[in-house]
């Protein structure tokens, strides 16, 4: 009989500690995946999980380049990775043409954790993002109803990767925002993994695990934390503007991508 209720113990006991391990290794409980995309399929992005912003008027930053739709120059999916390229040409009145992949209606979470696994662009000129904004904009207009930014990257600073948060309280637009910048010598070169982690006591965000950023909710208003909303996900190159053009464009780097292996989204 002992030796029966010891067999029955040891399986739980080893299940139980390599949960017990699992959660000190990655410092959070386990998430189940509720969304996510592999671009296992070719062609272009999936419509039931991407829609397109489009245009060319700048995007309240002076970007110089016009969203295309379902333009496979600008965006493609091929051998496992999706493909969203800047390309020097003239359409809608831009010299150079992108994509802005959104979620918006097809993903859309309140709270979670985004693992984004992608290769930055280079070139002097390019502004790579991947980032979030409210579904429903619930508190008002930008800022106030917030924007996650999970990763920002300028070509200028080859070497920098930003994640920043703004709300009413803190923006760039006042000189208030909140973030951090992290270092890679590789970014151009290699596939490094996004992260989001973010529920109702705040938000923090990594590259690798590495965590390089923390904003906690100071439980204010919502001008401090417009973060219990739905919020989804964006993914563009945009060229120039009042960032990624501070140092000018070099129009001998295009055309240029940033690469993304998977979006997965855990809760």
């Amino acid at each position: 009989m002992k030796k029966i209720t010891i067999l029955l113990i040891l399986p739980c006991f080893c299940f139980c500690m390599l949960a017990c391990a699992q959660k000190k290794e990655t410092g959070r409980p386990a998430h189940k995946l509720v969304w996510s995309d592999e671009f296992n399929y070719t062609g272009l992005p999936d419509s039931t999980k991407w829609s397109y912003d489009t245009g060319g008027h700048g995007w309240g930053n002076n970007e110089k380049q016009y969203y295309t739709q379902k333009k496979p120059e600008n965006a493609s999916v091929e051998n496992g990775v999706l493909t969203i390229t800047a390309v020097k040409e003239n359409v809608g009145g831009a010299n150079y043409t992108s994509a802005r992949l959104l979620s918006k209606n097809k993903g859309d979470w309140k709270y979670g954790r985004v693992e984004i696994r992608a290769k930055m662009p280079k070139g002097r000129g390019l502004w790579p993002a991947i980032w979030m904004l409210p579904t429903d904009w619930q508190y008002g207009d930008w800022p106030v109803s917030g924007e996650i930014d999970i990763m920002e990257h300028v070509g200028y600073l080859p070497d920098s990767i930003f994640g920043t948060v703004h709300t009413g309280a803190y923006n760039h637009s006042i000189g208030t925002h909140k973030g951090a910048r992290t270092f890679r010598s590789d970014l151009s070169d290699a596939f490094h993994v996004y992260i989001l982690d973010w529920d109702e006591n705040g938000i923090k965000i990594f590259i690798d695990e590495e965590l390089y950023f923390t904003y906690a909710n100071e439980k204010k208003t919502y001008r401090e934390w417009p973060f219990d909303q739905r919020f989804h996900l964006l993914m563009n190159i945009a060229v120039g503007g009042d960032w990624g053009g501070k140092m000018g464009i070099d129009d001998t780097v295009f055309p240029q991508a940033m690469e993304v292996d998977y979006v997965r989204v855990y809760q």
